[in-house]
């Protein structure tokens, strides 16, 4: 993969952020962004435990969605106490994925403030994401396409990111937001996945209170280093072609899917993923012959 470092600033203007990112449809990291917010202490792991420790949570692992099964069913249960307990006490690839603050915490909406970006944000959905050190994320983009601005919080957290000319080398399975199952992006294997190396994207390390603006439809591959969690404020999209597309990939292309992946389970899975590799090995077949570009 060809991967280079995104602009990073510790403060920016909404008239710079608008004109040289969010219009541009380009990913910043705003270094610290966080550390402005008056509560700024309490976004912690101790802070959540204290607020939340008796909510019983469904968690995740690495491992990808069950292909028997119409959506991917959680692989336990714990109360957010004994969660937090287990990923600060060692190495653990469990993780929380989208806990919706107005639902689970909605005191934790006073500890922040939305950013003048010039964003309309959803204020229904801030969300956060809770990871042990050998957690990661799956290289997807969101069904919703919606821009957003990803805050990370205690340990470090390794991201990357690719925009959407990208899919082809990324290995795209048809009618998904997601890439191959078996590609490991932290040691890319360029023989068995060659297409990869074409890829371009970009790298990202956050820390504690790093803000990072994620462009609608980008490919994400999110790596836990350190115990730790995020938080994602959505936009959802304003243009109408990218609302006609978002309305397609949430109506009909992810209900096609569902509806083939609960009659033929395991076969419409593997076909799929057999379809990208095809297909990456198009691209990647069609790049080496006429070079690099």
């Amino acid at each position: 993969m060809i991967l280079e470092n995104v602009d990073v600033v510790n403060d920016i203007s909404k008239e710079d952020f608008q004109k040289n990112y969010f219009k541009k449809h380009k990913p910043l990291l705003i270094k610290n962004f966080a550390a402005r917010w008056d509560a700024f202490d309490q976004w912690n792991l101790a802070y959540i435990r204290e607020k939340a420790g008796d909510q019983d949570v469904p968690l995740y692992d690495n491992k990808p969605a069950d292909a028997s099964k119409s959506s991917n069913a959680p692989v336990a249960n714990m109360k957010m106490k004994d969660y937090i307990d287990r990923i600060k006490s060692g190495p653990s690839d469990l993780r929380i994925f989208f806990y919706i603050i107005t639902d689970r915490l909605p005191e934790l909406l006073k500890n922040f403030t939305y950013p003048d970006l010039g964003i309309k944000f959803f204020k229904r959905l801030p969300t956060l994401f809770f990871g042990g050190s050998e957690a990661h994320v799956l290289m997807h983009y969101d069904v919703d396409l919606g821009d957003f601005l990803h805050i990370h919080f205690e340990g470090k957290k390794r991201i990357l990111l690719f925009d959407q000319k990208q899919s082809a080398f990324l290995y795209k399975v048809p009618l998904s937001v997601h890439t191959v199952y078996d590609i490991d992006y932290e040691n890319p294997d360029y023989e068995k996945f060659p297409a990869l190396q074409y890829a371009k994207g970009y790298e990202i390390f956050m820390e504690h209170g790093d803000a990072l603006f994620i462009p609608g439809a980008f490919w994400h591959f999110n790596r836990y280093l350190e115990p730790g969690f995020s938080m994602s404020l959505r936009a959802l999209p304003n243009k109408p072609g990218v609302f006609a597309n978002m309305m397609y990939h949430v109506f009909i292309m992810r209900y096609t899917d569902k509806l083939l992946r609960k009659i033929f389970k395991a076969k419409w899975v593997n076909y799929k993923q057999k379809r990208a590799y095809e297909k990456g090995t198009e691209v990647f077949e069609k790049k080496s012959k006429w070079g690099r570009s």
